[in-house]
């Protein structure tokens, strides 16, 4: 019998293995109101504040020569590539042309950084996500954005079968509810015992990684002469 994950308080350490490449899942609505607020019950409350949390968290990492890679979930008017996402409780989202549909300011990639867009509710699905972290040689994808029960869960699920290890930023997801975030969070700490951790854990690791513009002294080079 699998054991059950009833614990899902997150480290405040992150395990980083590797090359690690910060992930941002579906942080869109392009300045709009959202439609996730206070007045629709059992949605989780949160998202401005997340949002301005994650333009800061993007721009430490470029800061730290860490790579960022934005993921976007689009569809063409048409619906012609929705496929079965309209089977569920999901009401027609995120069409080109609307502008909830873009990333959210501040979270633009710059000319050398990926936009990835998707079609599914996996980063990985029938995308090139997987060619661009092999290009990064990335080992450790470190997740922030949501819904934690739908796009985020099912992109960990991709990269734990792909055999990279993820790190879900738990105070940096919102779920489609309370219930539905903690359920998902539980599923991908079964995945991977280290799965989750805080936003601090994350600080913390970022504190601790040179400039990338750091010069070693002239000691330090005629030492390591």
């Amino acid at each position: 019998m699998p054991l059950q994950v009833t614990d899902i308080t997150p480290a405040d350490t992150v395990d980083i293995v590797g090359n690690a490449v910060l992930v941002v899942v579906d942080i869109q609505g392009g300045g709009q109101p959202s439609s996730f607020g206070a007045d629709k019950p059992g949605y989780m409350p949160g998202r401005p504040e997340r949002n301005a949390k994650a333009v800061d968290m993007v721009n430490r990492f470029r800061a730290k020569g860490v790579p960022v890679v934005f993921i976007q979930e689009v569809h063409k008017p048409s619906l012609i590539d929705m496929g079965r996402e309209l089977d569920g409780t999901e009401n027609v989202h995120c069409v080109e042309g609307d502008p909830r549909t873009e990333l959210h300011p501040g979270l633009e990639p710059r000319p050398e950084e990926y936009l990835i867009k998707k079609r599914r509710y996996s980063a990985f699905f029938g995308s090139e996500l997987d060619i661009v972290l092999k290009g990064y040689k990335a080992q450790t994808l470190i997740l922030i954005g949501g819904m934690t029960d739908v796009c985020i869960h099912y992109t960990a699920v991709d990269a734990h079968q792909l055999d990279y290890r993820f790190r879900t930023v738990s105070d940096m997801v919102i779920g489609s509810s309370q219930k539905a975030h903690d359920a998902a969070l539980r599923a991908m700490k079964y995945l991977q015992r280290d799965a989750l951790v805080t936003l601090d854990a994350v600080d913390a690791w970022l504190d601790a990684q040179p400039n990338p513009d750091a010069q070693p002294t002239p000691a330090a080079t005629e030492e390591n002469a």
